[in-house]
């Protein structure tokens, strides 16, 4: 399998969604005003593939200026970024002994509540739009305002529009190309306890591909393809073996932003099957690093050879084959 390197093509990307504060908890250590939100992590992971990566999102008065420099020092577009005179949006939760089970114990919401997603005019012709986890009514925001004659539109969501929103949140998937979320989810949205035919209730909605995610265990795709047999064709993948997991905040959303990176790097538009699949494998590989630290700090230390490296001895998890 060719090695994926970052590109300066024209294809851009812009990732809208939640720039947080978080208040991180471990069984190990615990850290406060950590970079957080979804389109922060997903951003920054997309940054190793594209030079062209840009951000939206709503930020308060107490918003690190520190967070703001790392964001710039990655060449990411800030334009996009609104700030409000309040607290910006803020999460605090603790990670229980198995990483897998999280609580929650406090959310700052008030400036999201009223903010209208505003989409500078220089970045609405952007062609890989990303509707990392926010509102459906933001996402349906964010998406009317695109001018891009050919585009690609990924979306992600989570648990809490799918129980308040459903009607917006299906109109989303009736406009995008790849859906994204995890097996809790999707079992929660299909009311099933079993993730093939989530996937398939997912497609009969009208998408075309469908990633759902596994965490420590994978993730699977679900994608369109009238070659075969049944009109869909599934392939899995499993996560980055690491013997210690540090944070998984955050891990999810880099997970979609390496994806839409690779392809944007790629100036794919249209990605077939192969495409996918290397974007996943990317996107697991990224994904895995930023468990190895508190937020966003492991992201700031390593380099594009590093990730190179990682997916290769990935690969040959997957495979022989691909052993060097």
């Amino acid at each position: 399998m060719s090695s994926i390197s970052p590109t300066t093509s024209d294809t851009a990307v812009i990732f809208g969604g939640t720039i947080a504060i978080d208040h991180v908890k471990t069984p190990e250590k615990e850290a406060s005003n950590l970079l957080g939100g979804s389109a922060s992590y997903a951003a920054l992971a997309a940054s190793f593939w594209s030079d062209k990566t840009s951000l939206l999102g709503v930020i308060g008065n107490n918003f690190p200026q520190e967070h703001l420099d790392l964001f710039t020092s990655k060449s990411i577009n800030l334009t996009g970024i609104q700030k409000e005179d309040q607290a910006s949006f803020a999460w605090s939760g603790e990670y229980h002994e198995n990483m897998n089970d999280r609580t929650t114990h406090s959310v700052t919401l008030d400036i999201l509540e009223n903010w209208s997603v505003n989409v500078p005019e220089d970045l609405k012709p952007t062609p890989v739009l990303v509707l990392a986890n926010m509102s459906p009514i933001n996402q349906l925001e964010m998406l009317a305002q695109s001018t891009a004659e050919k585009s690609y539109i990924i979306a992600d969501t989570m648990d809490l529009w799918i129980q308040i929103d459903q009607e917006n949140l299906l109109e989303v998937m009736q406009k995008i190309d790849l859906f994204i979320l995890n097996d809790s989810e999707a079992k929660m949205f299909a009311n099933t306890n079993n993730t093939i035919e989530a996937g398939e209730w997912l497609l009969n909605k009208g998408l075309k591909s469908i990633i759902i995610k596994h965490g420590e265990y994978g993730a699977t795709l679900f994608h369109k393809n009238h070659n075969q047999q049944r009109d869909y064709q599934i392939l899995r993948i499993p996560a980055y073996p690491l013997s210690k997991v540090v944070d998984p905040t955050g891990a999810g959303d880099c997970f979609l932003g390496a994806l839409a990176g690779t392809l944007a790097s790629q100036s794919q538009l249209n990605p077939k099957l192969d495409d996918l699949f290397e974007s996943m494998v990317n996107a697991t590989v990224l994904a895995s690093f930023v468990c190895e630290d508190f937020s966003v700090e492991r992201l700031k230390s390593i380099t594009f050879q590093d990730i190179q490296a990682r997916r290769s001895d990935f690969l040959a998890t997957i495979h022989p084959k691909f052993s060097v």
